[in-house]
């Protein structure tokens, strides 16, 4: 199953390691540092220019090219929409009575 975070951005329900509100971050300084950097680094997409609501990890397995091994790409998205409905659209699938 894949989840809308916002714009054109969908990702597969499995990358997701953590759907987090972004005003519970904005209250721990660890949280904060770790964004700060991950910013540095280069892991943060911004999915619009509307202010974050929520802050989805993601670890990403990308099979290397002509070896049997795998590297793992963190990337981290703010989104426009809220964790709650972000939380809402993971459990849509699983309440549908086929």
């Amino acid at each position: 199953m894949f989840l809308h975070l916002g714009g054109d951005v969908v990702v597969p329900t499995k990358d997701i390691i953590s759907i987090v509100d972004i005003t519970s971050i904005s209250k721990s300084k660890d949280s904060k540092e770790f964004l700060k950097i991950a910013e540095e680094e280069g892991f943060i997409v911004r999915i619009s220019e509307e202010e974050p609501k929520s802050c989805i990890i993601t670890e990403k397995r990308i099979k290397k090219s002509g070896k049997s091994s795998k590297e793992i790409k963190t990337i981290i998205y703010y989104s426009p929409i809220s964790s709650v409905t972000l939380q809402k659209r993971t459990n849509f699938m699983e309440e549908l009575h086929l």
